[in-house]
């Protein structure tokens, strides 16, 4: 199965792994890049559509239009943010993208990457994963063909990355210990963007994916 597909967020670590695996894979013939920046790359398969800001997306509607899925990797991190902002950013935005594809074309695959112990009880002390899961829910309302939320741990990043978080950097030499003592904690980069691809292409029995199945997803 053929597909084309739409990736926010490329120009952060989870992203730009998602782009990498996608670009190989025979699966994917298209993908629309949609974020603030041009991530600055030419291929075959690759075309960006740049927006300044994901609350104004009436002047890209023709550009959106065609796709079968969309990977939300867009994001941020609530280190040093209040609560009304974190979710401005991590919901109030997400959803308003959402809705404008899925009423654009609502037969697309929506995957959106939260993150590993995300509260979907969203009454948990931890704001960010609290913030998470209230997203996670709300997309699951929307009227995509399917939705699959990603809850990747740790991630060993795919050789070649540029935009890799600094904390990856200090610690990444330590992922084949991690792995090892925390196998359904950490995974690698390119786990992650196949994981993607394979649940948009064939499909997955759950609609939240841990590390564990992740990685069980990854392996075909």
């Amino acid at each position: 199965m053929i597909m084309k597909v739409i990736i926010t967020g490329a120009t952060g670590m989870v992203g730009e792994g998602v782009l990498l695996e996608c670009l190989s894979h025979p699966d994917i013939t298209q993908i629309l890049l949609v974020s603030r920046k041009t991530y600055g790359l030419q291929h075959p398969k690759l075309q960006e559509c740049l927006v300044p800001d994901f609350m104004q997306l009436e002047d890209h509607v023709t550009q959106l239009t065609g796709y079968d899925a969309c990977f939300y990797c867009a994001g941020i991190s609530s280190n040093g943010m209040n609560e009304v902002a974190y979710t401005f950013i991590t919901y109030d935005v997400t959803l308003h993208f959402a809705r404008r594809l899925a009423a654009i074309q609502p037969n697309m695959i929506f995957e959106y990457v939260s993150g590993s112990h995300t509260d979907s009880s969203e009454q948990g002390r931890i704001m960010w994963a609290r913030v998470k899961g209230k997203t996670e829910n709300a997309l699951t309302k929307l009227p995509f063909k399917e939705i699959y939320h990603i809850r990747p741990g740790f991630m060993q990043p795919t050789p070649g990355q540029k935009n890799i978080k600094r904390y990856y950097r200090m610690i990444g030499h330590l992922y084949p210990l991690l792995r090892r003592l925390f196998p359904n904690q950490v995974s690698t980069m390119q786990e992650v963007g196949l994981a993607m691809i394979l649940a948009a292409v064939k499909g997955y029995s759950r609609p939240i994916l841990e590390v564990k199945d992740i990685k069980l997803l990854a392996r075909g």
